[in-house]
């Protein structure tokens, strides 16, 4: 009888050790899971809890937050540390102290704080060599103009005397009127640089001639005749034969049934009879007559939730575009405007 042998069998020794590994990878794993969903359930609970527990609380720190310095630095001013500042300062005075001192005296004026001295009167010889020579009365006045004319008005002499010229023997408002009669004449007058008026026909050969800065003769403008500047004042005949057109323009309405079905109309509020519907009317042609001159008035009459209105609207319109312009026109003047069809 033959003998068999098992050699082939010999491997299975290594199950034990691999059936070990798979047993820790799974304690492993199972114990790495349970650690991750005990850290979420904490930081959970702690991110609720801290939501619930309102406004947190922040722990203050140890100490006084400032600190007076010991030695600030820098200089003692002269109004610290006195007992009356005591009362502005605490409304009451400091209580008894040890070592009374008065307050320091005001500064004064030093030395240099002298006032200025009188300038000295200058002679007359001093004044013409300062202004370059000429007479005493004209070094006087070119000198100091305002003691000249102090001087004049104290011995009463007028100024024209002064200059060494004659005052004028004829009034000024005289002249005025003289020179507006003569332009409601129809002349011309000329102003002379001195105020002389001087008629149109004389100033070009017996006007004297004026030796001087500035223009010998001055022109005036004539006075417009009183027609003309009256009809300037008063409408243009146009804009008043416009307006006239309009008042006089009668009022088209429309019965709202012969209207056929699609016909584009503007809706312009809602009354409560055809009487209030017909004033508002009459008052938009007031602001809007040119829009209205050419637009018929429909008046229809509808019922909503059981109240009886009236519908004021404008007929005349070619399209939708013509209509949106019209409206566009009343809301720009704050009035309510609403392109609508018929049905």
């Amino acid at each position: 009888m033959a003998d068999y042998t098992f050699d082939g069998y010999d491997g299975g020794d290594s199950a034990p050790s691999s059936a070990r590994v798979a047993s820790l990878a799974n304690w492993a794993g199972a114990a790495a899971s349970l650690a991750l969903v005990i850290g979420i359930s904490v930081w959970g609970y702690r991110v609720v809890m801290r939501d619930v527990s309102g406004v947190p609380v922040v722990r203050a720190m140890e100490g006084p937050m400032r600190i007076t310095p010991e030695d600030p630095g820098g200089e003692l001013s002269d109004n610290r540390t006195l007992a009356v500042n005591e009362v502005a300062g605490n409304g009451e005075a400091s209580g008894p102290v040890d070592r009374l001192v008065l307050a320091p005296r005001e500064a004064g004026l030093g030395a240099d704080d002298v006032p200025q001295g009188a300038l000295p009167e200058l002679t007359e010889d001093e004044r013409r060599a300062r202004v370059g020579g000429g007479t005493s009365d004209g070094a006087a006045v070119s000198g100091d103009p305002i003691d000249a004319l102090a001087e004049r008005l104290a011995s009463g002499t007028p100024e024209g005397e002064a200059a060494g010229e004659t005052a004028p023997e004829t009034n000024d408002i005289d002249d005025a009127l003289a020179s507006v009669m003569a332009d409601e004449s129809g002349a011309t007058p000329t102003v002379s640089s001195r105020g002389d008026v001087i008629d149109a026909d004389e100033g070009d050969g017996d006007a004297a001639p004026f030796d001087g800065p500035g223009l010998s003769v001055s022109l005036r403008p004539r006075v417009r005749p009183a027609g003309i500047r009256t009809a300037s004042l008063g409408t243009p005949p146009a804009e008043a034969a416009a307006a006239v057109a309009r008042e006089s323009a009668e009022v088209r309405e429309m019965d709202p049934e012969m209207l056929p079905s699609g016909t584009r109309l503007v809706q312009i509020g809602a009354f409560d009879s055809p009487e209030t519907a017909r004033t508002e009317w009459d008052r938009l042609r007031g602001r809007f007559g040119d829009y209205l001159v050419d637009k018929a008035r429909v008046i229809e009459k509808a019922t909503s939730g059981g109240r009886v209105f009236y519908r004021l609207r404008a007929h005349g319109f070619d399209d939708l575009a013509d209509a949106r312009r019209f409206c566009a026109a009343f809301v720009a003047g704050n009035v309510d405007c609403i392109p609508v069809v018929t049905r």
